[in-house]
């Protein structure tokens, strides 16, 4: 029998790498629980729109909104749509008032004596306001994006009318700075205000300035910013900086609707950098669309699951379009509003400003020693793989020394970002990788152990599987240590390999088989090494049949990759909706299908088939399925915004409920098996 021995001083190396790994995680689970603060808001327009739904005053429904849980509201800038609506200023074209003229539509005498001076051009746009404040303050914003030249102002018999150069279509949509008396109502009403300006076209230091004028004396949760671009986009960011800074604001960033990353505005990047990453907190909105489909019960799932598990931290929601049987639209909003809020204070949050990530990155000591630790892994497992570099000791050390100090120095100086990648990456494949060899290894160290009746092949299954799944846990301790920092948390930066991650145990876990094994003589005999029995496999003759298997497999391998991550994933049954809702109330975290119903149940049919002797190539393949649900462990944590708390319950239900799941399929397998016998006897007789 071909035997390979474990590298004492690597595996020593890769000991002290996971200690500096959960040193990391559990800083990092301390700055994570202290982030628990959720601001639950809804758009001002919204609440306006209810309230003229149900004909009701918005004094009303914002007491109810507030009494259900709501802490802040978001303004957006005002336009002269909505000025038409509400009286407080108006926007009349030329054109209109040139046929009221002509007509006798227009009876003020003053305006016919405007119009009859020639003042009104049909090109133009005219504006007056009722309310002084927000006349003032139209004519503040419209001067800034407009200009003198297009903004002229008349004297209409003491009443001040502007005349604005501008297609009227548009002008009805233009933003128009933030409104001064809507944020003054809103936190009347006792909400915290979230400020949505947007850009002006060529943003001026003036500009930036004149927007956080208005925002004075308001009191603001957070800001977030409408549009494509920041505020202070491309030339005038230090100005939006400087006045957040100064204001010890926070920054709200959308999340993306992929769930990954966010809504790409020119300019957040840099505006979170310079106020730094402690003020800054993610949105979620459930969009327009999906929510007018999903019921009032998922949706406030979702709140909480958004939260506990993508760290947002400011619930953006909307109102339901249509009314529940027997309840009219408010009702069915404010039990919609209330049940959120209950379910978010059930879950551990409070409700109040966006709590945000203190800055965190760990020593550059830990982190070091966490590269050292990953490179020792490496070579750990070129050497369970190449024979002659398994029994050539010093030239395992030298390898390791010379990639060691390359990747930990570079760390040391406070670089090293790519590096720090590279190490999350071995620790996502390597260790799924080699828990599983080291498995094939002891087992192959039991090939004369009596045959194990059910219940102890399930227990000793069971066993091995919770063993492998600790190793693999600590891969995801060397990915979290290698990557945990304020950015990645934020997902500012992301780890890239999850797609290979899912593919790359599979293949380091086949060299490392086929080096053990011959996986064509249906015996657990030692191979000839895995370069022979890769030619052969390239050399054997293929069959229409084989050829329409291998394509099978290879489907079911797109599916597998494509329906994980979040860029163009395949679509999920109704079913497994259901089904994953149903793990979501049966565990504090849902665990992963790829492992309680793929990996972890295969791991204990390799058992069995190793103990029951099947062809190899059986239990190849079994071997290589159980690579699936080890990998998927570790590749939970490569998603850096979910905590690792959640992200380590989440494999123990996994393991768990897998091998009750393996349990089943092992006894299904024997009571199949025992069927056949006795067909086979009968047959015989």
């Amino acid at each position: 029998m071909k035997g390979f021995k474990y590298n004492r001083w690597l595996i020593a190396f890769i000991v002290l790498g996971l200690i500096a790994s959960l040193a990391i995680c559990f800083q990092r689970h301390e700055v994570e629980v202290q982030n628990h603060q959720v601001d639950m808001a809804i758009d001002y327009e919204g609440l306006q729109e209810l309230a003229d739904r149900e004909g009701l005053p918005v004094q009303e429904v914002l007491a109810q909104a507030k009494e259900a849980g709501f802490t802040s509201l978001a303004v957006y800038e005002t336009t002269f749509k909505k000025f038409n609506e509400n009286g407080k200023a108006s926007a009349v074209p030329g054109s209109e008032l040139l046929a009221n003229y002509r007509s006798g539509a227009l009876t003020d005498p003053v305006w016919r004596d405007f119009v009859a001076a020639g003042n009104v051009k049909g090109t133009e746009v005219y504006v007056t306001g009722e309310d002084s404040r927000v006349f003032r303050e139209v004519k503040e914003d419209l001067l800034r994006r407009l200009g003198k030249e297009r903004v002229v102002s008349h004297d209409l018999g003491g009443r001040e009318v502007l005349a604005v150069k501008a297609h009227y279509e548009t002008f009805l949509k233009m933003n128009l700075g933030l409104p001064t008396d809507e944020m003054k109502a809103v936190n009347a009403a006792g909400f915290y205000v979230i400020a949505r300006p947007s850009n002006y076209e060529g943003c001026t230091e003036a500009d930036v300035k004149a927007v956080f004028d208005r925002l004075e004396g308001i009191r603001v949760s957070e800001v977030v910013f409408a549009g494509k671009q920041s505020l202070g986009a491309t030339k005038s960011l230090q100005a939006t900086i400087d006045e957040m800074k100064a204001r010890d604001m926070t920054l709200g960033l959308i999340e993306a609707p992929s769930q990954l990353q966010f809504y790409q505005q020119e300019g957040m990047n840099e505006i979170a950098k310079g106020i730094g990453y402690d003020h800054v907190a993610r949105l979620y909105s459930i969009p327009k669309d999906e929510m007018a489909k999903i019921k009032m019960d998922t949706a406030v799932e979702r709140w909480a699951n958004t939260d506990q598990e993508r760290n947002i931290r400011i619930d953006l929601l909307r109102i339901i379009e249509s009314p529940s049987p027997d309840m009219s639209l408010l009702e069915t909003n404010m039990k919609y509003f209330r049940a959120t809020a209950e379910i978010l204070k059930e879950r551990g949050f409070t409700l109040g400003p966006a709590s945000a990530f203190r800055e965190y990155y760990p020593d550059r000591c830990l982190r070091a020693l966490v590269m050292v630790g990953a490179v020792a892994a490496g070579v750990l497992y070129l050497s369970l793989v190449f024979p002659k570099l398994n029994a050539r000791p010093k030239q395992q050390y030298l390898l390791f020394a010379a990639i060691a100090v390359l990747a930990a120095v570079p760390v040391l100086m406070g670089a090293g970002s790519k590096l720090r990648l590279l190490a999350a990456f071995a620790g996502a494949n390597l260790f799924p990788a080699l828990a599983v060899i080291w498995q094939l290894d002891r087992v192959r160290s039991f090939r004369n152990e009596v045959r194990l009746s059910l219940p102890k092949l399930m227990v000793t299954a069971a066993l091995a599987l919770f063993v492998a799944g600790a190793m693999s846990y600590v891969g995801a301790a060397y990915l979290s240590g290698a990557l945990s920092d304020t950015e990645y948390f934020l997902e500012f930066n992301i780890y890239r390999g999850i797609k290979l991650t899912f593919v790359l145990p599979l293949v380091l876990v086949a060299l490392a088989f086929l080096q053990r094994f011959d996986i064509f003589d249906g015996k657990f005999d030692d191979t000839t090494g895995m370069a022979d029995q890769l030619r052969r496999i390239l050399d054997t003759p293929v069959k229409v049949k084989t050829l329409i298997g291998m394509g099978c497999v290879l489907l079911a391998g797109i599916v597998f990759i494509a329906r994980s991550g979040h860029n163009l994933g395949m679509p999920v049954s109704s079913a497994e909706l259901r089904f994953r809702a149903f793990l979501e109330q049966l565990f504090y975290a849902r665990p992963r299908s790829k492992e309680l119903l793929i990996g972890h149940p295969a791991f204990m049919l390799a058992a069995m088939a190793w103990q029951r002797k099947w062809p190899t190539m059986v239990f190849f393949l079994l071997v290589i399925v159980a690579t699936i649900g080890q990998g998927s462990m570790v590749e939970t944590f490569a998603h850096m915004r979910t905590p690792v708390y959640m992200s380590f319950m989440r494999g123990i239900g996994g393991i768990v409920l897998g091998a009750g799941v393996g349990a089943i399929a092992m006894a299904l397998v024997q009571f199949w098996q025992t069927l056949l016998s006795a067909a086979k006897s009968r047959m015989g007789n």
